[in-house]
């Protein structure tokens, strides 16, 4: 017989006119681990508030059951006493604050009147036993890695005896071994009797994970079945409405003449100046090529780009020549000035401004081509993004609205075309995919392909092997600020970056 922990039943929520969710049914049994799958925009994250009591019952339509009864939540705590709980991609923690503290943060246990604070670590300490012993109670939050504050969040929930945890994008921003690390943990969660709603976009962990794969598109149930039964093309084609071709590395591509060359940079850290972030790198980019830069999380692929680029934030020295010529590159109109153009790895930290409108993103950086004495020339403006938006398919509301309005994936659209107005002869892509949906990032590496193709040459830096062993005429690996070796063609393996990756 079924344990059905959890019904959702014909879940509709609107804003305003916009329908965002329309008859969203789905239902578990406990233990479960549930993928839910869809493009950014779909309302994976609405039906989760809806689930997590953000959106109190007074907003949406439809009923939520928990073993068999129906429920309904006026906020997350409400949510919460009834034993489910969210981890939020942007986790919600207080940096300044101990483990402890953020564990029992607004519900303090006390004697006499004063805070318990050792009956409190003591309960903080069995919690973490069993799932991060090396984690000490006492510790601040802000002296925690990325993956160490996304398992207090996790003890956090687990401490509110939670029936059901729901993930959103939760390994964004871990490293390999930290995903790992964060599938391990929930599958152990999973033999202790909790069932948990996983959101990605990163199908390997949804077919590594879970039992039970759940399909969203626009606002609709498009599919629900056991992992076991899909297949990563047949999950694609019902995210994205059809199916896509496959993603492969360009074909007979023979090096041109060589159009960049960056010669014995070595950067520091801005932290230690006796720490060295780039060490003696050099490296030539042909034209019209895809050149791949790979490595561990701090091999100082980033901090080598940010350097050519006019960026770094420490002391660093090296020379740059485009064609022969050096280049004087000490800021990014420098770099822009020589066609030289960025696409960085914090979008919404560097690479747009959210509260302006689309248009004005997109246009940012040929300001002064758009301008007359000062005075921005707004029909132009909108001509070139309407240009923009239609090369890349950028899904919009209007060209007024914010740019924070946009998924994921269209805003790295924006910041791809904002960069490509400028006609670069040198793209430097960092992390171009992260946090965006299968169907954007298929785009965008197709685009990646066609402008490689017009001879544009391309450098990606990607923590994703798949991403650069299939996009990449040639892989450069990095390890501890150096250049570790180059892989060309049918060398470029996941187990021969792998290698180089670590140092052998």
């Amino acid at each position: 017989m079924k344990n059905i922990i959890l019904e959702m039943i014909d879940i509709h929520k609107s804003f305003g006119n916009t329908k965002a969710l329309s008859g969203i049914s789905l239902s578990l049994e406990k233990g479960d681990i549930l993928g839910l799958c869809g493009e950014n925009g779909a309302g994976k994250s609405t039906l989760m508030k809806i689930l997590s009591g953000v959106y109190p019952k007074s907003t949406y339509e439809g009923d939520i059951l928990i073993n068999n009864q129906k429920i309904s939540f006026k906020n997350t705590v409400d949510a919460e006493k009834n034993g489910i709980a969210i981890i939020h991609q942007e986790l919600n923690l207080v940096p300044n604050m101990t483990v402890m503290e953020n564990i029992w943060l607004g519900r303090y246990l006390t004697k006499f009147g004063k805070l318990n604070k050792d009956k409190m670590n003591k309960e903080t300490r069995m919690f973490c036993k069993g799932l991060a012993p090396h984690i000490d109670p006492t510790s601040k939050i802000k002296d925690l890695s990325t993956a160490e504050r996304q398992i207090v969040e996790i003890i956090k929930a687990i401490s509110k005896d939670v029936k059901i945890l729901i993930f959103d994008e939760p390994t964004s921003s871990l490293t390999e071994v930290e995903t790992k690390k964060l599938i391990t943990l929930i599958k152990d969660l999973q033999a202790l009797g909790v069932t948990s709603v996983y959101i990605s976009h990163k199908l390997n962990e949804i077919f590594e994970l879970t039992n039970k794969v759940a399909v969203i598109r626009d606002g609709k149930s498009i599919g629900y079945d056991s992992t076991e039964n899909l297949t990563e093309n047949k999950i694609i084609s019902m995210m994205v409405g059809r199916d896509l071709e496959t993603l492969s590395k360009k074909q007979d591509y023979k090096p041109g003449k060589i159009v960049f060359e960056a010669k014995e940079y070595t950067a520091y850290s801005s932290q230690n100046p006796n720490i060295k972030t780039v060490d003696n790198a050099s490296f030539c980019l042909y034209e019209g090529e895809i050149l791949g830069f790979s490595g561990l999380i701090g091999a100082g692929r980033t901090e080598l780009m940010t350097c050519i680029y006019g960026v770094y934030d420490g002391k660093y020295t090296g020379k740059s020549y485009l064609y022969d010529k050096l280049l004087n590159i000490n800021n990014p109109q420098d770099a822009i000035n020589n066609h030289i153009t960025y696409v960085p790895e914090e979008r919404k930290l560097h690479g747009i401004i959210a509260n302006q409108k689309i248009s004005s993103n997109i246009t940012l950086s040929i300001l002064k081509q758009i301008s007359k004495k000062g005075i921005l020339n707004l029909d132009l403006e909108k001509k070139l993004a309407q240009e923009v938006i239609k090369d890349l398919k950028i899904k919009i509301p209007s060209l007024e609205s914010p740019i924070s309005a946009l998924s994921g994936g269209n805003q790295q659209k924006c910041v791809i075309g904002k960069n490509l107005l400028i006609k670069p002869k040198i793209l430097i892509l960092d992390e171009p995919t992260r946090g965006v949906d299968v169907g954007a990032k298929f785009e965008i590496y197709k685009y990646i392909n066609q402008i490689a193709k017009d001879g544009c040459s391309v450098i990606i830096v990607s923590s994703e092997l798949p991403e650069i062993i299939n996009m990449s005429n040639r892989v450069i690996i990095m390890s501890e600020g150096k250049i570790q070796g180059e892989l060309v063609d049918e060398a470029i393996t996941q187990e021969a970056i792998m290698n180089l990756g670590i140092g052998s």
